[in-house]
């Protein structure tokens, strides 16, 4: 018994000591990044219909519209709402005749709700927004608000308007392939913005390895039993950090330390390209939920550390790889620039082909 015991005891503290890390890593790293939003690191966790962080969530109410932004600059992880560009929503390239229907995983998160409302206003596209919980999902996309979600602050904008968009039961984690299968029947495309939610710091690993992993696993073999043809997926930069060297660098242990989550992502995107799907895998910058300040900079994989980027601009990004030939089968890591060119939406991917 006493064995038993000092075994128990020594697995508690290993556990406390692990979200000791996390909790400390991460105000380090709110502290390194607060003098200069510019030199914002990778922290890229895209809000998920899977993870359930409620009991940590706390609405914020008085903060005016500076402090939100204060608050955002300091805080890019996890962040949403604000205004879109318009641009990426007429699909007019090459490619764009083959979709004609679209499902968005993650349709409630801050990256999902902007492509849900976007592709919600492009003509002849029939739009789905999987969610855990449809009542509950029609409330969520309403609501404007400032959110408490673990460590991080998050802005919340209402989704204006979902005419035309339908809103169906997709739980990455409860769902088996079958179920979700039948969510995507009769789609064209599927675009993944799920992302488990930092909650139970006690819980991150489980909750990252059931979202991030097994979860985008998942989707990805509904999606081809469902017989859609192709795939977005959204990850994170520094995904791959490991194999070109940057694995030390702060923006990678800032984010992994949250239950490895890149190592996870990597599992699933590394998956999604052995599944013989069409895929585009976007990688954006650290997220911020306030309109671009620079140009989008679309790069090669494996090439970026560092910078932010709106989320405006992410969805924009994915939305356009489903009607973009060049986006096929390619991996696009896309961060901000200022004094950077402008490049019309028919130039995003040129450099990749």
């Amino acid at each position: 018994m006493s064995k038993l015991h000092a075994s128990s005891s020594r697995r508690a503290h290993a556990s406390s000591r692990q979200a000791l890390i996390a909790l400390l890593a991460a105000c380090v790293f709110l502290l390194f990044v607060g003098e200069d939003n510019r030199r914002v690191h990778q922290i890229t966790f895209v809000p998920g219909l899977a993870a359930d962080a409620s009991e940590t969530q706390r609405t914020t109410g008085g903060m005016d519209s500076d402090q939100v932004a204060a608050v955002d600059r300091r805080t890019t992880m996890l962040l949403g709402g604000s205004l879109f560009s318009m641009e990426a929503m007429n699909p007019s390239v090459a490619g764009a005749a083959e979709v004609k229907s679209v499902v968005v995983a993650g349709a409630t998160g801050q990256t999902g709700r902007r492509i849900l409302e976007r592709l919600g206003k492009v003509e002849g596209i029939s739009v789905t927004g999987g969610v855990r919980d449809v009542k509950e999902a029609q409330k969520k996309l309403g609501e404007a608000k400032v959110e408490i979600r673990g460590l991080m602050m998050d802005r919340i904008d209402a989704v204006v308007d979902t005419k035309g968009v339908a809103l169906k039961r997709l739980d990455v984690v409860k769902d088996n392939v079958d179920a979700m299968a039948s969510t995507m029947k009769g789609a064209d495309a599927l675009v993944i913005a799920t992302g488990f939610v930092p909650g139970n710091p006690f819980e991150l690993g489980k909750e990252a390895h059931a979202v991030d992993n097994l979860g985008t696993v998942a989707l990805i073999d509904a999606a081809k039993k469902a017989g859609v043809s192709k795939v977005v997926l959204v990850t994170s930069i520094l995904t791959n950090a490991r194999a070109w060297g940057q694995e030390n660098s702060p923006g990678f242990l800032a984010t992994n330390v949250f239950g490895g989550v890149l190592d996870e992502k990597l599992v699933a995107e590394k998956y999604l390209r052995a599944s013989g799907l069409d895929y585009t895998i976007v990688r954006p910058g650290g997220l911020k939920s306030t309109p671009p300040s620079g140009n989008l900079v679309v790069n090669r994989e494996d090439t970026t550390n560092g910078a932010e980027i709106s989320r405006d601009l992410v969805a924009d990004v994915c939305i356009a790889s489903l009607f973009d030939g060049k986006a096929s089968n390619k991996v696009v890591e896309i961060i901000e620039g200022e004094g950077t060119p402008n490049l019309p939406k028919s130039e995003w991917f040129a450099k990749l082909a």
